[in-house]
């Protein structure tokens, strides 16, 4: 019996985060410190990957590795940044490796049978399409900020 619902939610999930990722690691440096009050776009990345090894370990089965440490689960901290794009771009492909081989895992009726967790209860295939939404929140903040930024910078030198 092949797995439909992770084939659908494999390539669903693909979908966000090969954009997402394209965009983040093409991204200039420099705009990782730009930010809405203390969340900087590099702390945004950070987060969102922080967030799939949860969500691996708590509904996909897949502990968070010994050597991640989860820098952002309790909010931006002052003076913590996240300033190095290859540093977060390889954090950012490790979380999404970390948890498609999770989500390779599952079995079908696992991919429907709800999970206790911090965050209540909930199936993998939901928590998948909350992670969907948080990514999605992430990246137009990113967009925002950056839109904001950059037209400002123009406006100063023009």
């Amino acid at each position: 019996m092949t797995n439909s619902t992770y084939s659908t939610a494999l390539t669903l999930w693909l979908t966000i985060q090969e954009r997402f990722h394209k965009t983040a690691k093409s991204m200039p440096e420099q705009d990782l410190t730009l930010g809405l009050g203390p969340a900087s776009i590099g702390y945004m990345l950070r987060h969102n990957a922080e967030v799939e090894y949860m969500f691996a370990e708590w509904f996909f089965g897949r502990s968070i590795p010994a050597d991640v440490e989860l820098l952002t689960k309790n909010g931006p901290v002052e003076g913590r940044q996240f300033t190095n794009l290859q540093e977060l771009a390889d954090f950012m492909t490790a979380s999404n490796e970390h948890l498609l081989e999770g989500m390779k895992s599952l079995s079908e009726e696992a991919w429907h049978t709800p999970v206790n967790t911090p965050l209540g209860s909930s199936t993998p295939l939901e928590a998948l399409g909350r992670l969907m939404y948080h990514t999605g929140i992430h990246a137009g903040q990113i967009s925002q900020i950056q839109k904001a930024f950059h037209t400002r910078e123009k406006e100063r030198t023009h």
